[in-house]
């Protein structure tokens, strides 16, 4: 790479997978920048250093910023705007940006855009999959699976991404085709000051889109946008007549557009309230799209479609008793909504496995659906006791060390009929690298059963 030649000077701040597709991203371009990383030997460094002179690379600091002249930033997701460094720079009037911000201006084919607090990587698959199952070319990326720089390269009639807070944070003009924010609970309370600057970040999602998908029982999805913006909103009540809902009769429930039934739950593989709500966000964006969504592929697909791993995912039935794998569920919306969706009014049959690290979330949504479908609760790590204080004195709550003493406690406790659910409503950091590690160490658990 030469000498910085335009009136512009670009830096890469934050390596790791984001950080290494964007810096790869602007030497294919031919754009000059350089890295800068407050660690001293960051994920990816290696990689950057087969196409990135190493005169331009910064580690153990970001103050080489301050020093080099930057008037463009792309942003890596998990570097806070609010490091002091990048607020000096910001008050100085340089463009905060990041990796989507750079798709969208580079994209050139139609995409969608789906976030929210939960459920966004199962409603991105399924998208992806439904595209998929009446012909159409669709590539899914973003937060989930390939970087959306690197989604650029595969040839698609569709991209699909998922979106963190953290991306839209540092993306100012998405257009999307289709923008979709699926609900928005408390998550990341360790990095935003409260709900509301969160689901601003959030919010951004809909920035110029051309259509919009929202959750009317949540409001706060309703995008604010000009009145001749196409919006389809799904809800797990009864819908108007553009809505997409549930509509109940003596067979059971209907996944519904307005007062039409399209498919009939038993039709479809994702169960519980909860997954409806996925698999009617998923229709309400492939009609904006103008897909057939009564297709005779579509209706195989959602009876095919099994969900992510690690996402409510019915691992086993070990003497009529019912093991749930939600390790992703690392918030306390994500284990409200499994809760919600698997529970039962006639009778209190959850044994609830959570904990870890709260990243400073209020627990007390969960102490209502605790209390009418739990009956027992086992917490471990290093949130236990914050979640404890939610739980009523009506439901036995029990402390163990980890998940090992979790799982045989739960088995030991539970009687046919039960569900064991695994919905830790905590990030798992204080104990694995991530939610996937998490999620296969109960699966091995209760494989050896």
């Amino acid at each position: 790479m030469g000498l910085i030649g335009s009136d512009k000077v670009r830096a890469v701040v934050g390596l790791g997978k984001s950080g290494v597709s964007c810096a790869k991203f602007l030497a294919e371009k031919g754009i000059d920048f350089v890295i800068v990383d407050s660690r001293e030997n960051p994920p990816g460094l290696d990689e950057v250093k087969t196409f990135c002179d190493n005169t331009r690379i910064f580690t153990g600091s970001l103050e080489p910023l301050l020093r080099l002249g930057v008037t463009e930033l792309y942003v890596s997701p998990g570097v806070p705007l609010s490091t002091p460094v990048l607020k000096t720079l910001a008050d100085q009037g340089v463009a905060m940006r990041g990796d989507i911000d750079l798709f969208a201006e580079y994209v050139d084919v139609p995409f969608i855009a789906i976030t929210g607090s939960n459920a966004k990587s199962t409603v991105t698959t399924l998208v992806e999959y439904l595209l998929k199952s009446v012909g159409k070319r669709a590539q899914a990326g973003g937060n989930l699976g390939l970087p959306a720089l690197d989604v650029l390269s595969h040839e698609a009639d569709y991209y699909v991404l998922e979106l963190s807070s953290f991306q839209l944070e540092t993306t100012h003009a998405l257009k999307a085709d289709v923008a979709c924010m699926l609900n928005v609970s408390e998550d990341h309370m360790d990095r935003y000051d409260d709900l509301y600057s969160y689901q601003r970040a959030k919010q951004r999602i809909y920035r110029g889109c051309k259509s919009a998908v929202c959750n009317k029982q949540d409001i706060l999805t309703a995008p604010l946008l000009a009145q001749d913006t196409p919006v389809r909103a799904f809800t797990t009540g009864s819908p108007d007549l553009k809505e997409f809902g549930l509509l109940p009769d003596d067979q059971g429930v209907w996944l519904s557009k307005g007062v039409k039934p399209l498919y009939h739950s038993s039709e479809i593989a994702l169960q519980g309230v909860h997954n409806y709500a996925n698999v009617l966000a998923a229709l309400s964006i492939l009609d904006l799209l103008g897909i057939d969504i009564e297709a005779p592929a579509i209706a195989q697909a959602l009876y095919e479609f099994k969900g992510l791993p690690h996402r409510c995912e019915t691992v086993s039935v070990v003497n009529d008793v019912t093991y749930i794998n939600d390790s992703k569920g690392t918030n306390v919306g994500a284990t409200l909504a499994a809760l919600s969706g698997l529970g039962s009014l006639k009778n209190k049959n959850i044994i609830l496995i959570a904990g870890g690290i709260g990243k400073d979330a209020d627990f007390s949504p969960l102490s209502v659906p605790i209390d009418k479908f739990v009956k027992q609760v086992v917490l471990f790590g290093k949130d236990a006791t914050n979640i404890s204080k939610v739980v009523s004195n009506s439901v036995k709550c029990e402390f163990v060390e980890g998940l090992d003493s979790a799982v045989s406690m739960a088995h030991d406790v539970s009687q046919q009929g039960d569900i064991v659910l695994f919905s830790p409503a905590c990030a798992s950091f204080d104990m694995y690298k991530g939610f996937e590690e998490r999620g296969e160490h109960f699966v091995e658990l209760v494989e050896a059963l």
